[in-house]
């Protein structure tokens, strides 16, 4: 039986591989391989890895790794800030090695790396809270304003979907619209030639690797590392980290609620792997090497 299908790519050399996959799929340690053979570097697309202070629960990889702790924790990071510096590194990458690698989990910054997307507009603090506030006082009221500021945002948008209806709201005031926006974000084309790898892992087999990993991080002291990191401010973006709330709460008793969040996210990331426009679908329980061989040859 074939281990591996292969979507449409264009005969041109592509210049940038991005390797895609749910946590514990083992992308790092593929997309590492195939950096290695290009001769070339890896630049991460994982919202959290660009915070310094949590190498351990962000899973950072051991090499270096563009992107990777390059925010102190109380610096807030945008999809839009981000793909203009994964822009840049890509960009330096091809200029100088003739080709980049991509690597992520997070699938919004992964194609912030890849694509020129259209970003919503910068929203005012005061604007966003006053817009909150409104919500919270009367969902149904609010979500009838929208639909007079913007009819086909109302009608994407459920009245008690709190914060989609807030983002809404603040954009139509702005006269942009949710959904003119998120249509654009899913498009498929990409600013360089790319080939685009997903890693396809069991749910058995990733649970497990899921499992493995979480105990290795608090065998490693995942624990002392909140803690430490927490004794000062951390941002609205790194405190979104997974784990970092559990710990906060429970210490080292927080390890079966992670394993839980962290399957139920990883099932979110394969879901998310299948909308990606030109996938090229490989076994990801194949060795790294194996797997950067097929990639290498497919770009």
């Amino acid at each position: 039986m074939p281990n591996r299908w292969f979507a449409p790519v264009s005969s041109a050399r592509a210049e940038v591989v991005a390797v895609f996959g749910p946590t514990a799929s083992g992308k790092s340690a593929v997309a590492e391989a195939v950096a290695g053979r290009l001769g070339t570097e890896v630049v991460s697309a994982d919202a959290m890895q660009v915070y310094r202070g949590l190498p351990i629960l962000t899973n950072q990889p051991p090499t270096p790794t563009r992107l990777v702790g390059i925010r102190a924790l109380d610096e807030e990071m945008s999809v839009g800030a981000f793909g203009e510096l994964a822009h840049g590194e890509i960009d330096a990458l091809v200029d100088d090695r003739g080709a980049a690698v991509v690597c992520g989990g997070t699938g919004l910054y992964l194609r912030a790396a890849l694509a020129e997307l259209d970003i919503p507009p910068a929203v005012h603090p005061e604007t966003r809270a006053r817009v909150a506030r409104e919500v919270d006082h009367d969902r149904h009221a609010a979500h009838l304003r929208l639909g007079h500021l913007d009819p086909a945002a109302a009608a994407a948008v459920h009245p008690h979907d709190r914060k989609r209806l807030v983002r809404a709201l603040e954009l139509a005031e702005e006269g942009a619209s949710l959904v003119a926006n998120q249509d654009r974000l899913w498009a498929g084309a990409t600013r360089r030639p790319t080939v685009i790898v997903g890693l396809e892992v069991a749910p058995d087999v990733l649970e497990r690797r899921i499992r493995e990993r979480t105990e290795t991080m608090f065998e490693r002291g995942v624990v002392d590392e909140v803690r430490a990191a927490l004794s000062g401010p951390v941002s609205r973006t790194a405190e979104k980290t997974l784990g970092l709330t559990e710990i906060a709460e429970l210490g080292p008793d927080a390890l079966e609620p992670i394993v839980a969040r962290t399957r139920r996210y990883a099932a979110y990331q394969r879901k998310w792997m299948r909308r990606i426009p030109d996938l090229v679908l490989l076994d990801g329980t194949r060795a790294p090497g194996e797997l950067a061989d097929d990639i290498v040859e497919l770009a």
